[in-house]
């Protein structure tokens, strides 16, 4: 099942001529899950190849406003264009009266809107994988959300079930599935005798805005992706400590302490330069990148490879020349 990463919103606070406010589109299989909505966030989908789904599930780190405004155009496009299908926003305590406030701007919805504030604990199951918040170091109240996924089954070894005279068939697909079958001299298979070591699931962890702490360590602990906001350099180290911010340098420390796969550091102040960025924390962490609007990361099985930075990915539109594909941690940043 494929599984990326689409930056649409990179900057910290104010947007640049190249980098918009906070908006990350994860795409899973079939779902599309938008995490944080900053303002433009629309806009940037209908400038990308990815265009403006009608997503069914928002998820919002915290309620300052560069990672929210744009969410009352986006409500409103979704009835001017007839939207008749449910959306959910989850975000932590404070969503309802946030949206108190907003049903001023985009009035009455033609669909249903569900609000959820999740808290420690308050995990989605989605069978398959399951997305849980944890709360987060920022001054008010704050979420990071880890998407994680179950374990696969072992790969299914075709001389093992042909010694034991399982017959090709619907028989190995119940075996690879986990679940034992009965051949018709009254064997009983078990799945453990056919199937290899169960496979890892992919682990993404999005952390939003907030002092890399305790929490984010933990959450973090052999993700394949982190997505954290570094809005400071290590000059800057007490001015992001008063304002509850991360550093270049403090995510990469906490990334190699989690064992992460790779870091991709986001909400780039306009007083650096993605560069500058990228080159303090790889002193310390190397598998690190410092996206740009429209940049993907791909996230394979990990026995397929690593994640990678396809950088300008989203702005692919058929007929389009292929994209660049870089492994990190080669990839050359661009100029913001």
């Amino acid at each position: 099942m494929d599984l990326d990463l689409v930056f649409l919103g990179t900057s910290a606070s104010v947007p640049t001529a190249n980098r918009n406010l906070a908006a990350l589109l994860v795409r899973r299989g079939g779902d599309r899950l938008l995490f944080d909505c900053g303002e433009g966030t629309q806009r940037q989908l209908l400038r990308s190849s990815v265009g403006l789904p009608d997503l069914a599930e928002i998820f919002l780190t915290h309620y300052h406003a560069d990672h929210f405004l744009g969410l009352p155009g986006m409500l409103k496009t979704f009835a001017l264009r007839g939207r008749e299908a449910p959306l959910t926003i989850y975000g932590p305590p404070g969503l309802r009266a946030l949206f108190g406030s907003l049903e001023r701007i985009f009035g009455k919805l033609p669909y249903q809107l569900e609000l959820v504030e999740m808290t420690l604990g308050d995990g989605l199951d989605r069978g398959d994988h399951a997305i849980l918040p944890f709360r987060t170091q920022h001054g008010v109240s704050a979420n990071g959300y880890v998407l994680i996924e179950r374990p696969r089954p072992g790969r299914f070894d075709v001389d093992a079930a042909d010694a034991l005279g399982v017959p090709a068939g619907r028989e190995r697909g119940i075996l690879q599935s986990g679940d034992p079958v009965t051949l018709p001299d009254g064997t009983v298979i078990t799945p453990d005798e056919v199937l290899g070591p169960p496979r890892p699931g992919r682990k993404l962890v999005i952390g939003g805005d907030g002092v890399p702490g305790n929490a984010l360590l933990e959450a973090a602990r052999d993700a394949d992706v982190l997505v954290q906001e570094a809005t400071f350099l290590e000059d800057e180290r007490e001015r992001a400590a008063e304002t509850l911010h991360s550093t270049a340098l403090g995510v990469a420390e906490l990334a190699r302490e989690a064992s992460v796969r790779l870091l991709a550091l986001t909400h780039v102040s306009n007083r650096y330069f993605g560069p500058e960025v990228a080159r303090e924390a790889r002193d310390v962490f190397p598998e690190t990148v410092v996206p740009r609007d429209f940049d993907i990361i791909d996230v394979p099985y990990r026995e397929r490879g690593e994640p990678l930075l396809v950088k300008g990915g989203a702005l692919v539109r058929p007929g389009d020349a292929e994209p660049g594909r870089e492994p990190v941690p080669t990839v050359e940043e661009r100029t913001p």
